[in-house]
């Protein structure tokens, strides 16, 4: 297959300062949990996307000094020789595929938190800060001059370990450039403070002086936030004015913009509230002023969206965070004529919410080796061959654990896997999660599977077919996973109480669960609804939001002290909650049902017990937890010797019927047996790289125990290797 020529600009290099890109496709920096604590999944991380054709990766942000700490989230750091070390190896890593290794230096200041090293941060003023808690002194002018040297020497040390670009980042709220610029931030009256040249010159002078002692070296970057988007204030941030402006003076410095628009929650947009590239018209009104090339993000991942964008001058390089970490091959089945293998991201911000949540490391529900390219040494397009290929293996359930065990075990070449779904379509609930308001494009999650399965002659899929363990017993297969997923708990049994609501059970035609309004379409009756949403995720708001929409009066009822906390973890909270007010939707937190009688529903403060409340409805909706469907693999299991008598070897099971979860960990259930199927104890992970010191241990044995377990000879059966 050959590239469509309406996509060969995105191949065309592009100069950037003394480097050249050798195409328009950029990973812009991001976070991933790993920084220089996992030097060893931060290097193959990136280096993955080296290999699958971006011209420039970046690392996350990297703090420059140690005032510049925000744990417990994992930063990069350049501030001695250690950590040089650590990124060293992602940069030898990134070059290994000729790519051009990037940097984002920050310093915290107001957002920090110095739980590590409990050092004080500065800012422009002494402003608390609404991400961290904490709030920052007030820099002097030695203060200023001493953060500037330490941008200087981490962009010394950027330089010194290999690094091509070196971005100083004034955006997305965390980077003491845009503290200066936004009065949000600052509320100075010298020659940092006021107006807009003023409110520049930190930012200015610190690019001059890593400019200056760098060289011709590197690349610099200006990382910019065009616009504070939501702050409606006289003291927002604006495009027109404070983004043109700076561009204005600080183009003759720069090599490279890497410009977005918002703090974070607006910069990592969802997909249920924002278009892919909505920030396009903030770029064009600052295009005209920049004459270095621009790179921006946008959720890309059509190849002619990309494409429009840098035909028609709106920006030179395509950026991207989530679409690499969804598949880091983009590029690569781009210009190999093969963009329908894209596994496009679906702007959940899965991947965000683990970072989010405070150190933990980074997921994708699109794409289950993200992260595991070194511990586990998982390639997202190769896959070891199997000695055992010729076992039959059945797998039952094809939602996002079981379609996936499917991929896996067919690109690993296995002659006879049979999926077999009960349902007339496969996805499992997916397909009507993806009907909820704003939530199309979760449904990717099924197509890009169903598309690779398509491809793949030794996997067959069975669908309209209900197994029961006769069916099994008789099928052939000498391994059957069980994936038949889980159900929500219609007793209002939560993760608060563990036990069920009085009066649930006792009145099925005004108690509903998700599958009740979502997959058997019964009607929600009367106007007045409750929502009880014990999970915290989008079920219930979502549920909610679309109750509202068909003109329902809905109440929303959590027991937690935010409605849907999860979803400020995902950077959807905001979004969500201004949907739902404007919606009209009544919010009521920190509250348990005790009772459900008909035409009324009661609870009490979860504070307080004897702080009743109650409330006049026509129906309920529990959102509470889920319950695992494992009765068919408790049905096999119970008999061993029926199953050796049938030749069924071993029965496995992945997915929410062994743990309701969220769809990402399904989906790496499933992946992770496909790869590990053929061990001696399938339901028992192999062991993967830690990455820790071990006293006493020399550095020859670091990690070198679990080498087994990387690649040896990978294939593909419908990608290219």
């Amino acid at each position: 297959m050959t590239m469509d020529p309406r996509h060969a600009s995105l191949f065309e290099p592009i100069r950037v300062g003394p480097k050249t890109f050798r195409n328009r496709f950029y990973v812009a920096p991001h976070c991933s949990g790993l920084g220089v604590e996992f030097p060893g999944a931060q290097a193959y991380l990136r280096g993955m996307r080296a290999e699958g054709g971006w011209a420039a990766v970046n690392t996350e942000y990297c703090a420059v000094d140690a005032e510049s700490d925000d744990s417990p989230w994992v930063q990069a750091r350049l501030l001695d020789e250690r950590d040089e070390a650590n990124l060293r190896l992602m940069v030898e890593r990134v070059h290994e595929f000729d790519a051009l290794a990037g940097v984002q230096l920050v310093y915290m200041g107001a957002d920090h938190t110095g739980y590590v090293t409990r050092l004080p941060a500065g800012g422009p003023s002494q402003i608390a800060s609404g991400m961290s808690g904490h709030s920052c002194y007030a820099m002097d002018k030695s203060d200023i001059r001493r953060i500037q040297k330490s941008y200087v020497d981490a962009a010394i040390r950027a330089r010194d370990v290999g690094f091509d670009l070196i971005q100083v980042a004034a955006r997305e709220g965390f980077s003491l450039p845009l503290q200066f610029l936004w009065r949000y931030w600052n509320h100075r009256t010298d020659e940092y403070g006021g107006s807009l040249e003023n409110r520049t010159r930190f930012w200015r002078e610190t690019l001059e002086q890593v400019r200056e002692a760098v060289g011709d070296d590197c690349a610099i970057v200006a990382g910019f936030c065009l616009d504070s988007f939501n702050d409606t204030t006289e003291r927002a941030f604006k495009v027109s004015d404070d983004g043109v402006g700076v561009v204005e003076m600080l183009d003759d410095i720069v090599d490279l913009w890497d410009m977005q628009v918002g703090h974070l929650e607006d910069d990592v947009s969802s997909s249920r509230f924002f278009e892919p590239f909505w920030q396009r018209d903030y770029i064009e009104q600052v295009r005209a002023y920049a004459k270095k090339p621009i790179a921006a993000v946008g959720r890309f991942t059509d190849p002619e969206l990309m494409a429009r964008a840098v035909g028609d001058g709106v920006i030179d390089i395509i950026g991207a965070a989530r679409p690499a970490i969804s598949d880091p091959f983009i590029p690569n089945k781009i210009r190999d004529g093969r963009a329908e293998d894209i596994r496009e991201c679906i702007g959940c911000n899965m991947c965000v919410s683990r970072f989010n949540n405070g150190g933990g490391r980074i997921v994708c529900t699109q794409n289950a080796t993200v992260g595991e390219e070194y511990r586990r040494g998982w390639h997202p397009e190769k896959f070891n061959p199997s000695d055992r290929g010729n076992d039959p293996i059945l797998i039952i359930g094809a939602g996002p654990a079981g379609m996936e065990c499917a991929r896996v075990l067919g690109e690993r070449g296995f002659e006879a896997v049979h999926l077999a779904e009960a349902e007339s379509e496969v996805g499992g609930h997916v397909n009507w999660v993806s009907r909820l308001p704003g939530m199309r494009t979760w449904r990717r999650v099924v197509e890009y599977r169903e598309a690779q399965l398509a491809k793949l002659s030794n996997v067959t899929v069975l669908t309209g077919k209900r197994f029961d363990v006769e069916d099994v017993l008789d099928y052939g297969a000498s391994t059957v996973v069980i994936a038949t997923g889980a159900n929500w708990d219609r007793t209002g049994t939560s993760p608060m109480t563990h036990t069920s609501v009085p009066g649930a059970d006792a009145h099925p035609g005004m108690v509903f669960t998700p599958e009740d309004v979502m997959v058997d379409k019964r009607t929600v009756h009367g106007s007045r609804v409750l929502v009880y949403d014990c999970d915290g995720y989008f079920m219930g708001s979502s549920l909610a939001q679309k109750l509202a929409i068909e003109g329902k009066e809905v109440i929303l009822v959590s027991p937690t002290d935010q409605v849907g906390s999860y979803l400020f973890h995902t950077d959807e909270g905001g979004h969500v909650m201004h949907a739902l007010l404007e919606l009209d939707v009544e919010l009521v937190t920190s509250h348990a049902l005790t009772r459900i009688e008909p035409g009324r529903v009661t609870g009490h403060n979860v504070y307080h017990e004897a702080k009743e409340s109650s409330w006049a409805v026509d129906s309920v909706v529990l959102v509470t937890q889920r319950r695992s469907r494992n009765d068919l693999y408790e049905q096999l299991t119970a008999d061993p010797e029926r199953l050796s008598a049938a030749g069924i070897a071993q029965v496995l099971r992945i997915g929410d019927c062994v743990e309701p979860r969220v769809i990402a960990e399904a989906v790496f259930d499933g992946h992770r047996l496909g790869r590990e199927i053929d061990t001696s104890d399938p339901a028992a992970p192999l062991p993967f790289i830690r990455e820790q010191r071990i006293l006493g241990w020399r550095e020859e044995d670091y990690d070198g125990v679990l080498r087994h377990v990387l690649p040896l000879t990978p294939v593909s059966r419908t990608t290219r290797a």
